[in-house]
């Protein structure tokens, strides 16, 4: 196995990478090298939202408006149609030591990846994106739907916080459009729709005591114990939805109790992620998860709804068409939850498509094949270039 390693880069290169003389047909290699290697942790975000401003600004056939670290630009073609595109800037943590900067590897059966944080979820897509927007407008290099390109910050963390969620208060208006498609990582196949989530925090208590005269008391710690048990023992459902077969999952994402060593702790939580399939609400979700864990305290802390596949819309179907022509890959569910649903709940028919393997996502050898980025480039450049237009046209 050979090793590259990729030096980082300031920001400013961003612009310097992307030459709309040359960008139809560039690599994408190192503008995704350049983007992963300036660090945007969720809450981290400001500077690649600065460098990503700086590159979009330069471009005469958008509009762009920043909100905080996101970012909207837009073609105004008066095209019938518009398409979204539409990812978020932000990582989960690094590793220790820091999975970045980046760098080039060879896999012993030759396959050139690039490893770091942000490779796969979801920078991939972001270069891909930053590429057609630089392009996509010009004069020669006019889509025949309108583009609306939105880099946004906080997907990775609770709900509350999530730059697409501000965009939605603040501007929704400049959110509309036919369909939207999430550069989330999907292997350059079309994930359709997402499973909801829901996070509980699962209550136990009991009476503090010297650990040296457990009797005395009641650990609580111990008491969570069939909580536990019921976690190990659930089986997740399978839901058909739409044609698209979604895995559920239910598991124990933390726990935590005790104030000392030598104290019988009186308080332990466990805290519960259920992901579930779009067929139930939130509300449903919520009333199977109190079911589960009748007679302890159930305290809700974060949820978002799942979404629907979405691909009985005409412009999503003639989207599944051309990524299944161009990569052979067919429509498939998207098991973790994305911003799609929050396209849903606009009335957006949303699809994820990008070049990571989702199955990497968040993992501390986090890497993405670099040839796919010209697959997934090419895909959804040539589609946007011909969409909607009738087979043979």
């Amino acid at each position: 196995m050979t090793t590259d390693p990729t030096a980082s880069r300031a920001p400013a290169d961003l612009l310097a990478l992307l030459d709309p003389a040359t960008v139809a047909g560039s690599d994408l290699v190192p503008l995704l090298a350049a983007l992963c290697d300036v660090p945007s942790v969720s809450g981290q975000e400001t500077a690649l939202a600065d460098a990503v401003e700086h590159v979009l600004r330069a471009q005469p056939h958008l509009e762009v408006l920043r909100d905080g670290d996101a970012l909207v630009a837009r073609t105004v073609l008066g095209r019938e149609q518009r398409v979204v595109l539409a990812g978020h800037l932000d990582t989960v943590p690094l590793t220790v030591p820091p999975n970045l900067p980046t760098r080039l590897e060879t896999s012993p059966d030759g396959v050139v990846e690039m490893w770091g944080r942000g490779t796969v979820d979801m920078k991939g897509g972001i270069a891909i994106m930053l590429a057609l927007a630089v392009e996509l407008g010009r004069p020669g290099h006019e889509p025949v739907v309108d583009v609306t390109y939105v880099f946004y910050d906080h997907e990775e963390v609770e709900a509350s916080l999530s730059g697409l969620g501000r965009l939605v208060r603040h501007h929704p208006e400049l959110l509309a459009g036919d369909l939207a498609i999430l550069g989330e990582s999907s292997n350059n196949g079309i994930e359709g729709g997402c499973n909801g989530t829901l996070r509980v925090e699962v209550r136990t208590t009991g009476v503090a005591a010297h650990s040296a005269r457990s009797w005395s008391g009641v650990n609580a710690i111990h008491a969570a114990a069939p909580v536990l048990a019921r976690l190990a023992e659930y089986e997740p459902r399978e839901v058909e939805v739409e044609g698209l077969v979604y895995r559920e999952g239910m598991n124990a994402v933390g726990i935590s109790g005790g104030i000392a060593g030598n104290v019988v702790p009186d308080a332990c939580t466990v805290t519960v992620n259920y992901r579930f399939a779009p067929s139930r609400t939130v509300a449903e979700a919520e009333a199977h998860v109190r079911e589960l864990f009748a007679g302890y305290d159930v305290v809700v802390t974060d949820a978002a709804p799942g979404a629907r596949p979405g691909l009985d819309a005409p412009l999503a179907a003639d989207f599944a068409d051309a990524v299944r022509a161009a990569t052979g890959e067919a429509p498939r569910p998207k098991y973790g939850w994305t911003d799609v649903a929050r396209f849903a709940e606009l009335g957006v028919p949303a699809v994820n498509f990008g070049p990571g393997d989702p199955v990497l996502a968040h993992k501390d050898d986090e890497r993405l094949p670099v040839a796919r980025l010209a697959v997934g480039r090419d895909a959804l450049r040539s589609w946007l270039l011909g969409a909607g237009e009738p087979a043979g046209a």
